[in-house]
This record gives structure tokens, sequence and C-alpha cells, in this order.
């Protein structure tokens, strides 16, 4: 499954104004399940700062921006830089924030595996990302080291139970197919981030039984189908006008219950 031309076209319908990409920002944030987790942790690691002007931000592999646009409104005096390694995402980004007047943020083209800013960040941000990294070893050393002393690395990212969907596969092969794995246990990732340096992490299952299923209603069916023929962006409003309400309310739901397990991961690293 690729998600890659469904993404270039959203994007070329959404970016052609600063409103309309705005609208994408607000559409990604109600239906991804994903980013309902990563704003909760983000508002809570910005309600413990102490409000002193100077915090910096990494976002580690920043994609469309939506978690760049959603840190550069935190109620924080911070400096946001985002990086991913794709040219035409880095351009659309800076191109939206220039036009936003958006000084505090800067986008920029970098490798993860070799990209490392010694004692630079309060707070790195990386979703969606370490799962289509092989060498993930060496990008949580680059993390470690690029963080601050007190300084958090926040992840989301796939579990091994299924979080690249191969469990609805009797071949294994990976619903998603840019993943170079299928996703970590949570003992797995903690050890990879205590051998980066990190003395302490704290993670939790994200998208458990309820997630599963508004992930289904409001990402799975609908890519499907537009993957089957594009003439499905007609079909989708009325989609997601039936839909959409159920699987608001399983996201609530995954939202506020703890998980004994979950196709998602949340992972809070800290550098003392």
């Amino acid at each position: 499954m690729q998600y890659d031309p469904i993404k270039r076209s959203l994007g070329r319908v959404f970016n052609t104004s600063p409103f309309l990409r705005k609208i994408f920002y607000n559409l990604l944030d109600v239906l991804l399940l994903r980013s309902w987790h990563v704003r909760k942790d983000l508002n809570c690691w910005a309600r413990l700062q102490s409000g002193k002007a100077g915090y910096r931000i990494l976002d580690a592999g920043s994609g469309f921006g939506q978690y760049t646009w959603f840190m550069s409104k935190l109620k924080l005096k911070s400096n946001i830089l985002a990086v991913d390694v794709k040219d035409e995402q880095i351009a659309d980004c800076n191109a939206f924030f220039g036009n936003i007047k958006r000084a505090n943020v800067v986008f920029e083209k970098a490798d993860l595996t070799v990209f490392r800013k010694n004692d630079s960040f309060d707070l790195i941000l990386s979703v969606d990302v370490m799962e289509h990294i092989a060498e993930d070893e060496k990008v949580f050393s680059n993390f470690y080291d690029s963080l601050k002393p007190s300084g958090m690395l926040l992840v989301s990212t796939p579990s091994d139970q299924g979080g690249s969907d191969v469990h609805d596969h009797d071949d294994g092969e990976s619903f998603i197919d840019e993943h170079v794995r299928d996703g970590y246990n949570i003992s797995d990732i903690q050890e990879k981030l205590k051998k980066a340096g990190f003395s302490r992490t704290e993670a939790r299952y994200t998208y458990g039984k309820p997630g599963q299923l508004g992930w289904k209603l409001s990402m799975k069916y609908p890519i499907l189908m537009l993957n089957a023929s594009k003439l499905f962006f007609i079909i989708l409003p009325f989609y997601y006008l039936i839909t959409f309400p159920f699987a608001l309310i399983f996201n609530c739901i995954d939202l506020h219950t703890t998980h004994s397990s979950g196709t998602g991961l949340l992972v809070r690293a800290y550098k003392d």
C-alpha cells in the first residue's frame, strides 16, 4: 500500500492557499488518532515549562508540517527547526510559514542518520518516522546528543502488534509498505534508547481496540478507495458524513483509556 501518491494529491489540493493549508492541518488533527495522542503530550510538556523564553524545538521528520504548526501555536517563546528528507515538502512548508509570517519556524532538508546539533534542543518530536529508518540506533544517538540536559524526546511510532496492519494480511505484508519494520515492542525501543544514552523512558500503547476501529473508518478504508480510483474523491465527503461520528467516538475512547496493548506506541525519553 503506497501513501505517497495520495499525500501528493492532497498536498496539491490544499497547498493552493494558506487558508486551505490551515484547513488541511485541522482535518489531519481530527482524522489522525496519533495526532490526538501527540498533541495531548505536547500540551502536557508545555504546561510543565517555566515560561522562560528561548526554548528550542526540533520536529524531526516534519512531513507536511502539521505538528510544527501546532507547536508554533503553543504559549511558549520558542524557536522551531523542522527537518525532512523531501525537498518538495520543505519548500512547501517554508512558503506557507513565510506567508503567514511565522518567523520562529525554519524548515531544512536533513538526513536524521547524520543530523546532529549537540546540546541544542529542549524538545525533539518524531512522529511516524522511526519505522521508515533502518539505522534507527544512529538516529536515537543523534537525538540524545542534540538534546540539552533535561530535554525530552517524544516518539510516536507503530507497535509490533499490528502497527503496520500486517495482522490483516495472510502473507505478512505491511499495509504500509514504505515501512522498514512493522513496529517496535516497548522493551525493544526502550533498550535502544537506553543504548543511545537515555537513562529514563516512559512508553504507553495507543491505538487500542477503539482506536483501531476509528483508524479503519477514518483512514484505512478511504485510502484503499482512493488508491483504487481517484473518483472516490467525489464520494469521500458523503462517506465521512456517515462514518465520522463513529470514528470520533472511537478516538475519544482511545485517548482517555489505558491500553494493555495497541498498534501504536508513544514514548518519552529524557536526557538527564
